[in-house]
């Protein structure tokens, strides 16, 4: 049996750009990116807290320390710069590993930049939802 669980989040981002007329997606901060064990092209669910918007799209790269979040193309309506936002990936694991999972989770400042991590366990074999 498989159980999906969340991979990696990004708590509290704030949303720095919205570009309606570029190609759907989510920019962020490659640090973000990294921290958080996000992939380029991975799905992410985005929930904004100031609005209750919930929306699915993918990931795209920022240039590093830059703290871009920013929305794009359909997503860009459902979010407008200064929004604060949770950027959620989930992936799917045997009942075995689900229960020693400790996905990961980052914190950001005011400016969407690297705060802290959360501390987590070692992954074993996570298989990415599509």
């Amino acid at each position: 049996m498989q159980i999906t669980l969340m991979k990696g989040k990004i708590h509290r981002a704030s949303v720095t750009e919205a570009d309606l007329h570029y190609e759907g997606s989510i920019s962020i901060d490659r640090a973000l990116l990294n921290a958080a064990g996000f992939l380029i092209n991975e799905r992410v669910e985005i929930y904004n807290i100031d609005t209750g918007a919930r929306f699915a799209t993918y990931v795209i790269e920022a240039p590093t320390g830059s703290g871009i979040i920013g929305l794009n193309g359909a997503a860009a309506r459902l979010a407008m710069p200064g929004d604060k936002v949770i950027i959620v990936a989930y992936a799917s694991f045997d009942e075995a590993d689900a229960k020693t999972f400790k996905p990961h989770v980052v914190l950001v400042d005011q400016r969407s930049h690297l705060a802290r991590l959360k501390p987590r366990a070692r992954v074993l074999r996570c298989h990415q939802n599509p």
